[in-house]
C-alpha cells in the first residue's frame, strides 16, 4: 500500500510539474505574439527626394530604408544609408556621395520618434488615418528636433507610412557651393510598407 500512495504522489507532483510548465509556456508564447503584432518592421522601406531647379530638375530613390514601428506606444525609428540613394546619371550620384553628403564619414540618416496622435490610428481596421509626428533626425552628422504631418495605412496586415516634406539643407550644414543646381530645399517623400515583426 505505501508503494501505491508514493506511486500516486509522483504521478500527481508529476502531472503538476507538467501543468506549470505548459501554462507558463502558454503564457510565453502569448507575450511573445503580443510583441510581434505590436512592432511592425521592414528593411526594404522607400525614400525619395526631389529637387527642382530651371537648369535640371534632380531626383533619386532608396529603397533600402530600415524601419521599426510599435504601435503600442508609437515610436519608430528609420535609418537610411546615404549610398543607396540611386540616381538617374551615375555622376549626379558621385557628386551627391563625395562633395555633397560625405556619405564615407556620414553613412546614414535617422529619424526616431513617435506618432503623437496615436489615438487617431485604429490598428484593427483597414484605412488610411491622417497622423503628426515628432522626433530628431539626423543628416550630415546634424540633429534637428522636427514635427511632421503624414498617413498611416493599414490594409491587409500591413502598415505603410506616407509623408511628404521639404529639408532645408542650410538646417544641416549642407553647402550648396559645389553643387549650384540643388535647391535650397529639398523635397523629401517617405512611403515605407512594413509587416509584423517576426524574432
Amino acid at each position: 500500500m505505501p508503494q501505491i500512495i508514493n506511486n500516486i504522489n509522483t504521478l500527481k507532483n508529476n502531472i503538476m510539474k507538467k501543468s506549470v510548465v505548459l501554462i507558463a509556456f502558454t503564457v510565453m508564447s502569448a507575450i511573445s505574439v503580443m510583441a510581434q503584432t505590436n512592432t511592425y518592421f521592414t528593411r526594404t522601406g522607400h525614400v525619395s527626394f526631389f529637387s527642382k531647379m530651371p537648369i535640371e530638375n534632380i531626383e533619386a530613390h532608396n529603397r533600402q530604408v530600415s524601419c521599426m514601428f510599435d504601435i503600442s506606444t508609437g515610436e519608430f525609428a528609420y535609418k537610411v544609408l546615404i549610398k543607396s540613394f540611386e540616381f538617374e546619371k551615375a555622376l549626379m550620384q558621385e557628386h551627391f556621395n563625395e562633395n555633397y553628403l560625405h556619405s564615407e564619414k556620414y553613412p546614414k540618416a535617422v529619424f526616431e520618434g513617435k506618432v503623437v496622435n496615436l489615438k487617431a490610428v485604429n490598428f484593427a481596421k483597414d484605412g488610411v488615418y491622417d497622423v503628426e509626428v515628432e522626433g530628431v533626425m539626423e543628416i550630415h552628422g546634424v540633429k534637428k528636433s522636427i514635427k511632421e504631418k503624414g498617413k498611416i495605412e493599414v490594409k491587409a496586415g500591413k502598415i505603410t507610412t506616407k509623408a511628404v516634406f521639404f529639408v532645408a539643407l542650410k538646417d544641416y550644414n549642407i553647402k550648396n557651393d559645389k553643387l549650384e543646381n540643388i535647391a535650397e530645399n529639398i523635397q523629401v517623400t517617405v512611403d515605407v510598407v512594413m509587416e509584423p515583426y517576426q524574432r
